[in-house]
């Protein structure tokens, strides 16, 4: 009950007209930003430290706040809309909301993604309020054989589900894998893939992967198609959800939770590895057949497991001091701006700051839902915009957000020639989501491999020295050995079928 009591506290401070606005404009700046391919929330942060110099620090950690979700919202938009996620957590949700634009029911995709983002916030900021240390304790157990297993899951169930053919499913993985080596060894500083090449010597940013595989991949498919058919505008459609799509989301906005919060609570990956099992649970469960071609199943639940993690997300880092994502690390560096040290402590010694900063996260989620929800019929009317202006605008922007990740021409460069790479993927069907998989988590995977291996001086037992790590391969040889058993169950039916005919 304590922590109730403090948590009424914190709305006394989170709800002052002062403090109510900062919020409104970290909301407002956090889904413009997020709107804008390339430019995530974490970039946003890091662009207003030097603005939030001379506020006091519960306002400026209020606004942060704001932004989070907001540009956690904001990604989705472009995703749903222009198939151009504006941030990684967002890749999974264009998958069935872009085809559900292009079928004239773009409008429903958003609004679904806006409450989407609304009840896995709100779930994930209850579970923060009530299970912040168990949450956090059992972060602090899981090893480094553990990270790798979940990573190998999120690997074989990203290439299981997606595509017509798993052999693509993989080598659009590799792809990936192989883009992800591009740099200097972390343990021997080997350089890896340079070419020689001083600037590929940090890697290619994931954010150029990510934006020149989706945005400029995408525009040159289109720009390639729209020579030989006529363009006509995409119907924008009904703006609101009908009771039969209320039906099929509800469950997965309360599915997604469960997923999001633990996996954004500990160091795998963020909002990345939740919203893809979200979706493989979604695929999985969902009883009609539009996955593929625009299944708003595919759309809530994601979005909902993206918001929840992110409330995971600040378990870890206001308890032990540990940013699981990029947007965590620029939060954990404003804290230290202002003098500040997350940790075990931090509840004790900034009480007051960090039960603001969570009463905060239920106000800024709760106008996110009314600033955009009633915008979602507008954002789709940008689908009426003809093509080649559209798609010209989403070059713009790509090159503007590619441009800011490192403020050079080279990094321009890049996302020209992975553009032409996903405009291939595109030609001969491979997938790109298992690519973007491949880069996000293949350097992590590899480091947490090495670690586990360092361990149990090279043993391979090393990464199946734990009961979650024998768990989770468990799961991954049912994915890879079911469509087999399947196939076995079908063949061995079938004869009997036609006896009793």
């Amino acid at each position: 009950m304590d922590s109730i009591s403090l948590l009424l506290d914190g709305f006394g401070t989170a709800l002052t007209p002062q403090h109510l606005l900062f919020a409104a404009i970290g909301v407002i700046l956090g889904t413009a930003i997020g709107v804008l391919p390339g430019i995530g929330p974490a970039m946003a942060i890091a662009l207003l430290l030097p603005v939030t110099y001379g506020l006091e620090s519960t306002a400026a950690f209020i606004m942060f706040a704001g932004i989070y979700y907001g540009g956690m919202f904001g990604g989705s938009t472009t995703a749903i809309l222009l198939n151009t996620p504006g941030e990684s957590a967002s890749v999974v949700t264009a998958i069935e909301g872009n085809k559900m634009a292009k079928r004239g029911r773009g409008a429903q995709a958003l609004a679904a993604a806006a409450i989407g983002n609304f009840v896995g916030a709100m779930i994930g900021t209850i579970a923060l309020v009530l299970l912040a240390p168990a949450m956090a304790s059992f972060a602090v157990n899981i090893g480094a054989a553990d990270y790798f297993a979940l990573m190998v899951l999120a690997f074989i169930a990203v290439t299981s589900v997606l595509g017509r053919s798993r052999v693509r499913g993989f080598a659009s993985l590799l792809i990936g894998l192989t883009i992800g080596l591009i740099g200097l060894d972390e343990m021997t500083g080997q350089s890896r893939l340079t070419f020689g090449s001083l600037h590929l010597a940090d890697g290619i940013d994931v954010v150029i992967v990510a934006v020149g595989l989706f945005a400029v991949g995408e525009s040159l498919w289109v720009a390639a198609h729209l020579r030989h058919k006529q363009d006509k505008p995409i119907p924008v459609g009904r703006p609101w959800l009908g009771r039969a799509e209320l039906r099929r989301t509800w469950k997965p906005w309360l599915r997604g939770p469960l997923l999001g919060f633990p996996f954004g609570a500990i160091p795998v990956g963020g909002a990345e590895i939740p919203t893809f099992l979200s979706y493989v649970t979604e695929k999985r469960l969902a009883r009609n057949r539009e996955f593929g071609s625009g299944a708003i199943e595919g759309v809530a639940g994601p979005e909902s497991a993206a918001s929840a993690s992110a409330s995971g997300t600040l378990v870890t880092m206001l308890t032990l001091g540990l940013p699981t994502t990029a947007t965590a690390a620029v939060m954990l560096a404003a804290f230290r701006q202002y003098g500040i040290q997350p940790g075990p402590l931090l509840f004790e010694h900034e009480s007051a700051l960090v039960w603001a900063l969570v009463a905060s996260l239920f106000i800024g989620t709760a106008l996110l839902l009314v600033i955009n929800l009633p915008l979602a019929p507008v954002w789709a009317k940008l689908l009426r915009i003809p093509r080649p202006y559209l798609y010209a605008g989403i070059l713009f922007f790509a090159a503007v957000g590619a441009y800011a990740v490192g403020g050079e021409v080279i990094d321009l460069l890049l996302l020209f020639l992975v553009g032409l790479l996903g405009f291939a993927m595109r030609r001969y069907g491979l997938p790109v989501l298992p690519a973007i998989i491949g880069v996000i988590l293949g350097p992590a995977s590899e480091q947490q491999m090495r670690r586990a291996l360092q361990l149990s001086d090279g043993e391979l037992t090393g990464l199946v020295n734990s009961p979650l790590a024998v768990v989770i391969y468990l799961v991954v040889v049912c994915l890879l050995a079911w469509p087999l058993l399947r196939k076995l169950i079908r063949s061995r039916s079938q004869p009997g079928e036609r006896v009793d005919a």
